[in-house]
């Protein structure tokens, strides 16, 4: 991988936030469903989304610079992307995670990242997933936004793996249960238990009662890494669970579940996991740094590193691949089945 070799690369990195600012702002105003039948004028789309005609001009340049609209003889129209994405409704829509989650709460708290990588945090700073969701109204903010961001890849891992004779899962960390309902809707048998937090668990219950699936996903509320976690699971999922807490407790976490497994049993881990040689992919690295920002003590994991850290804890065959391409990796360790 070679170095940036232009100025005008720097200012592309240095105004980044300009552009996350220009796409939360037309997520706010609901500009990419108005825009979801078909083009329209910048007059049109002002009225629609209650914005003086200037500054929606001014917001509409912004987003086709980005080429998130195009222009289209006078009028301006989704791009593929943003019409396939961004739409309110569309299956694949994730817009409200990126406008909740991302631009309200991630954004903020990347202002952290000095002080987080110096190691001194300040007093009232948010250090660590079990102080932010103990505020109800974060916990539910952020939860909401990741069953929304959640859905896609758990349809993805349901398409690639057989738990047909799955009969009971462990979803740790598991949040208000996307991945869980999924699994549970496409393998009628399969029984779940979830950890999360008391706010979260609050929330997460409606989306299993939304589901019909009250009688087969049950919770265990607290903090994953201090519960008991049941025995003779076929299936442990730690989904975006790794790179959200401190990097001494991941060998522990690993003994623990070889432990909770039946013989046969597979533990899934689904995370921000760069290449081994530590060169991208790009998104994965800077969503690393942005968990840094409020849980100092987090690492960056490498593939290289899972695969060792999984055998050393006695599973094996173990195979990693990407999940969300670009974005996150999938690693599938067993347990022996003797």
């Amino acid at each position: 991988m070679t170095g940036l070799t232009e100025a005008e690369e720097i200012s592309d990195i240095a105004f980044g936030y300009m552009g996350s600012h220009a796409l939360f702002a037309a997520l706010e105003f609901g500009l990419f469903s108005h825009l979801a039948d078909g083009p329209q004028t910048v007059e049109t789309l002002a009225e629609r989304a209650g914005l003086a005609p200037g500054r929606c001009q001014t917001l509409v340049a912004a987003l086709v610079a980005l080429r998130l609209l195009v222009d289209t003889d006078g009028a301006v129209a989704n791009a593929p992307a943003a019409q396939a994405f961004l739409v309110k409704g569309e299956k694949y829509d994730f817009g409200d995670y990126l406008r909740m989650q991302v631009g309200r709460q991630m954004l903020p708290l990347m202002a952290q990242i000095v002080p987080a990588l110096a190691g001194r945090l300040p007093d009232g700073a948010t250090s660590g997933y079990a102080q932010w969701f103990a505020d109800p109204e974060e916990a539910r903010l952020y939860s909401e936004s990741q069953h929304a961001g959640s859905l896609g890849p758990a349809r993805s891992l349901s398409r690639r793996l057989d738990l047909s004779s799955a009969r009971k899962m462990l979803d740790l960390g598991g949040g208000t249960g996307a991945f869980a309902i999924t699994l549970a809707e496409d393998n009628p048998k399969l029984q779940v238990t979830l950890i999360d937090f008391p706010n979260v668990a609050a929330l997460g219950v409606q989306y299993i009662a939304a589901a019909g699936l009250a009688d087969r996903i049950a919770y265990q509320t607290g903090n994953a890494l201090d519960l008991d976690w049941p025995g003779g699971q076929d299936v442990i999922i730690m989904s975006y669970l790794l790179s959200g807490v401190p990097d001494h407790r991941h060998e522990a976490m690993f003994a623990r579940a070889m432990q909770s497994l039946a013989p046969g049993g597979r533990l899934l881990v689904h995370d921000f996991i760069v290449d081994a040689d530590r060169s991208g992919p790009k998104n994965t690295a800077l969503w690393q740094l942005q968990h840094t920002a409020f849980t100092p003590e987090a690492r960056s994991i490498d593939d290289g590193w899972l695969v060792d850290a999984l055998a050393k804890a006695g599973f094996g065959p173990i195979s990693v691949s990407a999940l969300i391409p670009g974005m996150t990796k999938l690693a599938i360790a067993h347990r022996d089945p003797g």
